[in-house]
């Protein structure tokens, strides 16, 4: 009797599982945060041919699905995959491969790298980047006399954090074919005393004929990029600014398989670029979309050449200045929205972001869903808010913790107020884009979300945070890493949330950023990466 009662209990456990959809993944005993339009939280969700297919509570997903790979997430928190909707993707994965130069705090520790570098790699051209001398107790632009003294023979370039100065010595001046009398709009050859410093600001830096990384490294520098992204939880990366050869090297990358990461590519503002891609058209892929132009209205607020409507508080006379001028900004505009294509301008001073709010108001009075985004949105005349109504911020929140220090200085106590102004922004336009500008800062989204909502840095300062009344909430900064920079990529039916339909892109996490006191968000760790349901990491 007992045979025939475990038989028949055998047939019915075969006779459910036969019931059962397969799927190719089934991740369970999670708190799932779906960036649903409810903002929903689930226990489990299942995934089949790279995508979701459903997600529900552990019973249901139980009871319905089966798969051979089943992830028990430990009451773990998941989050859909991080997207980073401003950073320099294929430019961190170079910076591997040149002197690294973020943290330095004196003039005297950039030569002691330099010097480093130069007993370990055989280079005839040595660059870098990442200084800034707003960290060092002299926070003057250094010169070129200590370079000329030590590498005499060696050409050096190296940049500054943020990419718009660069240190030269005089070799590398030589070769450029730079003198004193060297002029160019849109950039300036720092001098003292009528000589030069070796200091180049902006369009000045484009003398400077850097030798051109070999396929090889181009590839190395992609697949390394990836790496650190991957680790770091983020699945989906907006490259600001890319060559028609680098877009694609990542296609036929993706395409074999070997670079995974999916990547939304900004073109660069260049005629070659433009003739070519808005010509085309949108290219779309799984892995990669392109639909958008990278263009430059100034420079940055740290070494001066953010366009300021009034002068800089600590330079007197200095206005910074626009790097495109206002006519071209304009065609390029008027250009860009006759086609189906995306304009995306970096604008930092108050005076740049004023002309390209006006220019992008005028030029798609008409067009709907355009989505313009004007990148960082530093310094914003707080008359000049209103102009957001129809045209995305995309803003990199732990610039404003690395730059309050200084900021102050540079605009003074009033114009300070519509500085880094993110829930400000939030409120004109209703949705915000969050990202990092890497490698200027940290590749973390995960320090993006402690400045976004706690607006300190690393070290907790400050103790009641930086102007906290443009802190936002945890949940708007999680779609704003989510959801909303899915929408700002015209991706929002793809990716962005835990839903049905969408790419299995998702992460798990150590700790529950929603909920942890914000002393732990920094230090939360990513358990595990996943695009498409593979696991990447």
């Amino acid at each position: 009797m007992k045979k025939l009662i475990s038989l028949a209990s055998l047939l019915t456990l075969i006779f459910i599982s036969c019931g059962k959809e397969k799927s190719d993944l089934i991740v369970t005993n999670a708190k799932v945060y779906t960036v649903n339009k409810d903002f929903e939280t689930a226990q489990s969700f299942a995934v089949k041919n790279g995508k979701i297919i459903a997600v529900a509570s552990n019973e249901e997903i139980k009871k319905k699905y089966k798969s051979s790979n089943i992830i028990d997430a430990e009451n773990n928190a998941v989050y859909p995959g991080f997207i980073d909707a401003h950073c320099h993707f294929y430019g961190l994965g170079l910076q591997q491969q040149k002197v690294d130069l973020v943290g330095t705090q004196s003039y005297d520790e950039v030569l002691e790298r330099l010097l480093d570098f130069k007993k370990d790699k055989n280079t005839l051209y040595i660059t870098g980047r990442g200084w800034d001398q707003n960290d060092w107790k002299v926070k003057e632009f250094p010169t070129k006399d200590q370079l000329d003294e030590l590498f005499p023979n060696t050409p050096i370039a190296i940049t500054r954090i943020d990419g718009h100065a660069m240190l030269v010595n005089q070799k590398a001046i030589d070769l450029a074919g730079i003198n004193k009398d060297s002029k160019i709009d849109g950039g300036e050859f720092i001098k003292k005393d009528g000589e030069l410093t070796g200091v180049l600001i902006d369009n000045a830096m484009s003398f400077i004929k850097i030798p051109q990384p070999t396929k090889k490294q181009q590839i190395q520098a992609l697949i390394d990029a990836q790496k650190i992204c991957f680790d770091l939880g983020l699945t989906t990366v907006d490259d600001a600014g890319l060559d028609k050869e680098v877009i694609e090297l990542i296609d036929s990358l993706q395409q074999t398989g070997d670079l995974k990461m999916r990547v939304y590519a900004m073109i660069s503002n260049n005629q070659k670029n433009l003739d070519y891609y808005l010509n085309k058209g949108i290219i779309k892929t799984d892995k990669l979309n392109v639909r958008s132009v990278k263009v430059y209205a100034d420079g940055a607020l740290g070494s001066r050449g953010a366009a300021l409507k009034a002068e800089y508080s600590d330079k007197k006379g200095h206005f910074g200045a626009l790097v495109n001028s206002y006519e071209n900004l304009q065609n390029v505009a008027k250009r860009i929205a006759e086609s189906n294509y995306q304009m995306n301008t970096h604008a930092i001073g108050d005076s740049a972001n004023y002309i390209m709010l006006k220019t992008y108001n005028e030029v798609l009075k008409g067009k709907e869903n355009r989505r313009w985004r004007i990148e960082h949105a530093q310094i914003v005349d707080l008359q000049d808010f209103n102009l957001f109504k129809n045209v995305l911020p995309s803003i990199q929140p732990t610039h404003a913790t690395s730059d309050m220090y200084w900021a102050e200085d540079r605009v003074g106590a009033e114009r300070i107020k519509g500085a880094y102004a993110y829930n400000n922004l939030l409120k004109q336009y209703g949705k915000v884009a969050l990202g990092t500008d890497f490698p200027i800062e940290h590749v973390s989204p995960l320090y993006t979300f402690y400045a976004a909502t706690a607006r300190k840095d690393l070290k907790g300062y400050p103790e009641n945070g930086y102007q906290t009344e443009n802190a936002l909430s945890r949940e708007n900064t999680l779609k704003g890493m989510t959801i909303w920079n899915a929408y700002a990529n015209f991706e929002e039916d793809e990716k962005g949330s835990i839903e049905v339909g969408k790419f299995a892109d998702f992460i798990i996490l150590d700790k529950d950023i929603m909920t942890v006191s914000e002393e732990e968000i920094p230090t939360t760790k990513v358990l595990a990466t996943y695009v498409g349901g593979q696991k990447v990491n």
